[in-house]
């Protein structure tokens, strides 16, 4: 049996496992992340890829309905978050918690998109036509500023978090992002 079908067969057996025994996986949505996984370089093997994208496309299912978008959420995700050495899943947390995957998000503070970052960045590093609600952008600037206050706080998540939001020393906005990651973006 060839490589190929054998990743087949199991992106198959782990896209049923999603799906409860009344629903069938969508054919649309297996294709999807059968292509996706094929270009995502951002993972060690094709076989990971699809593995974690038909998970966390799962889970992202019921906040992001259309699969093409989902699908390039996720590997955007992926790609900006391995890219500076931070877990994907607690970034998929952040946004959860941020912005609940709506790309247009705007905060009462002006903060936007999927990672709420604020506006003021932009004119900060001369990039001013810069577009925070372009996933994108509005990753690589949310990912990068994330791993900067990891760094600072020398790994200490509840700070590194605080910093981001701007809340450092309350508990809240911390112990949100941290229970979303683990009942929801972290493998079980």
């Amino acid at each position: 049996m060839r490589i190929a079908q054998i990743i087949s067969i199991l992106l198959l057996a782990v896209m049923t496992s999603l799906v409860t025994a009344e629903e069938q996986p969508d054919p649309q949505l297996r294709e999807l992340l059968r292509a996706a996984a094929n270009e995502a370089d951002s993972f060690p093997d094709r076989f990971d890829a699809q593995v974690w994208l038909s998970d966390m496309s799962g889970r992202l299912a019921r906040q992001v309905e259309d699969p093409e978008e989902r699908i390039a959420i996720l590997k955007r995700v992926h790609h900006e978050a391995t890219r500076v050495e931070v877990a994907p899943e607690l970034v998929l947390a952040v946004i959860d918690v941020e912005s609940n995957f709506d790309r247009y998000a705007i905060s009462v503070a002006g903060a936007r998109g999927l990672m709420q970052v604020m506006p003021f960045w932009l004119d900060e590093i001369g990039r001013p036509n810069d577009n925070l609600i372009h996933i994108d952008t509005n990753l690589r600037f949310g990912c990068t500023i994330l791993k900067y206050y990891l760094d600072m706080e020398n790994g200490d998540l509840k700070r590194a978090l605080g910093r981001y939001n701007g809340s450092l020393g309350r508990r809240q906005y911390p112990n949100k992002v941290l229970d979303k990651l683990r009942k929801k973006w972290f493998r079980v």
